[in-house]
C-alpha cells in the first residue's frame, strides 16, 4: 500500500497560517496541543517543506543546545532531527541536518516517495508548497488545528483556486485551549 500524503498546519479561524504582519505567535500551542503535534510527527516517514518553512524550522537543528528547552521541546527536537526532510526551493543551494534539496518536480518526488516502503506518511509543510501539491491532486488528507482567532489576512492555508475537492470527515477534537482539530480525507 502506498504511503499517504498529509497536509497538517495550524490556522486562524479566518483561514490563515500567518497573519498580515508575517507573525504566527497566535498559534503557539499549549502543552496538550504540542503533545498532539509531537505524536502526529511520530507517524511521519518524510516531511516535504518549502523554503520559508525550512528556514523557520532550522532552529530545531540545534535546539537541544538551548538550556531553556523543556522536556517536550527536547522530545520534538529529537524527533524532528531524525526525520528525513526534502526541501523544495529555487533559491537554496544547500540545506542542513537530515535534509536534502529536491532533485525532481513535486509530482516526481512524491511519486518516488510513495513507492518507497514505509509505514509512516509523507507530510507537506508550507502554504505555497501545500497549494502546489493540492493543485496536482496529490494530498490524501488534510489535518487542521483551528485557533480561536481572526487575524484578518496574511498567507491562507487553502489555495484560492477554482477547484472543488470533496472531503470525508475522519476525526474532530476540541482541546482545552479551544483549539479545534479537524481531519479530512480527500474523497476519491
Amino acid at each position: 500500500m502506498a504511503r499517504e500524503v498529509t497536509c497538517s498546519m495550524s490556522i486562524s479561524l479566518d483561514g490563515y497560517i500567518v497573519g498580515p504582519d508575517g507573525g504566527f505567535d497566535w498559534s503557539r500551542p499549549d502543552d496538550e496541543v504540542f503533545q498532539f503535534s509531537i505524536d502526529e510527527v511520530r507517524g511521519v516517514d518524510v516531511h516535504l517543506l518549502g523554503r520559508r518553512l525550512y528556514e523557520t524550522m532550522l532552529y530545531w537543528e540545534t535546539a537541544e543546545q538551548d538550556p531553556l528547552l523543556d522536556d517536550k521541546e527536547l522530545e520534538f527536537a529529537d524527533i524532528w532531527n531524525r526525520l528525513p526532510k526534502v526541501v523544495f526551493s529555487r533559491t537554496l543551494s544547500a540545506v542542513q541536518g537530515n535534509t536534502r534539496l529536491a532533485s525532481g518536480s513535486l509530482a516526481e518526488e512524491i511519486g518516488r516517495l510513495k513507492a518507497e516502503p514505509g509505514v509512516g506518511g509523507i507530510a507537506i509543510g508550507g502554504a505555497t508548497l501545500a497549494a502546489e501539491v493540492a493543485s496536482l491532486g496529490l494530498i490524501d488528507e488534510y489535518r487542521v488545528r483551528v485557533y480561536p482567532v481572526l487575524v484578518g489576512g496574511g498567507i491562507p492555508f487553502f489555495p484560492r483556486r477554482e477547484q472543488q475537492v470533496g472531503l470525508e470527515h475522519v476525526e474532530s477534537r476540541t482541546f482545552s485551549s479551544r483549539v479545534v482539530y479537524l481531519r479530512y480525507r480527500v474523497a476519491h
